[in-house]
């Protein structure tokens, strides 16, 4: 029962090389070729774990240089309204020292008046304007807050009849930003 194939077949044939797994070229078989590539696996893991922590190290490096950049330019925003603000303290400076017994109450106001303007030039200067409607005007949410409803000859309802204190509002990108709302009553609808 011998068969002639089953010689070809137990690595004894022409084809022997080939079936037992060896490559004839190389001299390697697939085990070496399996261990090259894991080898180089190996290899590309180190490389892209290398540069993932690069890529972490330099994202932390940003976010610390942001932080910082975010902390001077808010310093800087503080300093520049601190000194706009100080020449206002110093005209309150300058009226307080004055002798009481000799100001009269006309120079008072009139002081208080030149001190005020003062101030809200200095808030001009940082880009913050006044919200002080007229009556009659659209009542606008958010630019106005309603604290209470008030008729008011000439004033249709629904408007503002009269204002209790102004807001304030600063130029931003796009646009500006309430700092603060201005109170008023609103005629009733």
């Amino acid at each position: 029962m011998n068969n002639d194939n089953s010689n070809s077949t137990a690595g004894n044939g022409p084809d022997a090389a080939s079936d037992s797994g060896q490559s004839s070229e190389s001299g390697f078989g697939p085990a070496d070729s399996f261990g090259m590539d894991a080898a180089k696996l190996q290899a590309d893991l180190e490389e892209a774990r290398t540069r993932s922590l690069r890529l972490m190290a330099d994202f932390q490096n940003y976010q610390r240089r942001a932080l910082q950049n975010e902390q001077v330019a808010k310093m800087e925003g503080a300093a520049r309204v601190a000194s706009s603000v100080v020449t206002v303290v110093d005209h309150f400076d300058l009226a307080l020292a004055q002798d009481q017994s000799k100001a009269t109450v006309e120079q008072l106001l009139t002081g208080m008046k030149v001190i005020r303007a003062e101030l809200l030039k200095v808030l001009g200067q940082q880009g913050v304007s006044v919200i002080r409607p007229n009556p009659n005007d659209e009542f606008t949410p958010g630019r106005h807050e309603a604290v209470m409803q008030q008729a008011a000859a000439g004033v249709e309802p629904g408007r503002i009849a009269s204002v209790f204190q102004a807001g304030y509002a600063i130029a931003a990108q796009g646009g500006e930003r309430v700092i603060r709302a201005a109170k008023v009553a609103v005629a009733p609808q």
